[in-house]
């Protein structure tokens, strides 16, 4: 069976079982407290412009949105996201689980557009019986989103403003953050991302690693944050299984050539496509690629490739996606493109 159901099918980047080898018997202490977590904050933080940024490792992508929102969140607030959001849609409700609501709000191409967020908040903060209601206390963002699409560097530079007129954090889940990154069509890079967000995370489970996050507060994280992620069950004893993974992924710019891969390799399949006459369900330029399928396309391909449902698009037709990863070999594509 070909595979592009996802980004995480394959286990880990050579060069980081290497690592995790070659230290495996170094006894080392827990909790992230180790030379080699402390040694890809330091590089980390050197990528992001921010050498007083505060970093902490985690191992999944739910994990962290949940610690995070359910950190800085007074328990009378909510979470701001798009009605696409991964919060709003495939986290089978751990926000909500810790007691705090997803506010969800319009989206465009899977983003969320300052003007709609300042006019969101006006209205709340406009409404008499605001006291009555669960406030506004953060805005989160996915980028890439879940369609695969981007924020400039203006339109994440104008949600931060509004952000910073109405004190409350902005948060940014970076779980494909490398293919973002990657991506010739970004102007984005971590020092933007560092600069006007107020949270954010490097996604490694996606990009190369075995599992794992690197959260990282570019000014300055809640006090006690390490405290309040053990508390909520997130506090790896064995920190050193990620801090190895993120330190080999931050050397030699392992991080963006690695995302690169899956850049090129959706880029092919996505011009494969094109000359085959399939249509496309927006305009993603990163590693996701959204198609409609007649449903007995669909069931034929099935067969001899996997690839994810995303939702029905009309009685006879389905919108399923096609994720290339780091490890995508051009090979692949090609059997694919025979395929199809």
């Amino acid at each position: 069976m070909l595979c592009f159901e996802n980004d995480y099918s394959e286990g880990a980047h050579p060069a980081i079982l290497k690592k995790l080898a070659e230290t495996n018997l170094e006894k080392l202490p827990g909790y992230g407290s180790d030379s080699y977590c402390e040694s890809a904050r330091g590089k980390i933080r050197q990528a992001c412009g921010c050498p007083e940024a505060e970093v902490f490792f985690l191992v999944g992508g739910t994990q962290t949105n949940a610690v995070v929102i359910g950190s800085l969140l007074k328990r009378y607030q909510g979470v701001i996201a798009a009605a696409t959001g991964h919060v709003s849609t495939h986290e089978a409700g751990a926000i909500e689980y810790t007691g705090h609501k997803v506010l969800e709000l319009p989206q465009q191409e899977g983003k969320l557009e300052a003007q709609t967020l300042e006019n969101y908040l006006e209205a709340f903060y406009g409404d008499g019986n605001h006291e009555h209601m669960v406030f506004p206390g953060m805005v989160y963002l996915s980028h890439p989103t879940e369609y695969g699409t981007l924020y400039s560097r203006r339109e994440l530079e104008e949600i931060s403003a509004v952000c910073r007129r109405f004190e409350i954090p902005l948060y940014l889940d970076g779980a494909r953050l490398g293919y973002g990154l990657a991506c010739p069509k970004s102007d984005l890079g971590l020092e933007d991302i560092a600069r006007y967000t107020d949270v954010f995370y490097i996604g490694g489970t996606k990009v190369g690693a075995l599992c794992g996050e690197a959260l990282v507060f570019p000014r300055r994280a809640p006090e006690h944050f390490l405290t309040l992620v053990k508390q909520q069950g997130a506090l790896l004893a064995k920190g050193r299984l990620l801090g190895i993974q993120f330190d080999a992924l931050f050397t030699d710019g392992l991080y963006q050539r690695i995302a690169e891969n899956a850049i090129k390799t959706a880029q092919e399949l996505r011009e494969i496509l094109g000359r085959k006459g399939y249509r496309l369900l927006g305009n993603s330029p990163t590693n996701q690629i959204f198609v409609i399928l007649d449903n007995g396309k669909k069931e034929e391909l099935e067969k001899k490739v996997r690839f994810s449902f995303w939702e029905k698009y009309d009685e006879g037709r389905t919108v399923v996606r096609f994720a290339t990863s780091w490890a995508t070999e051009m090979s692949e594509v090609r059997e694919l493109e025979a395929l199809l």
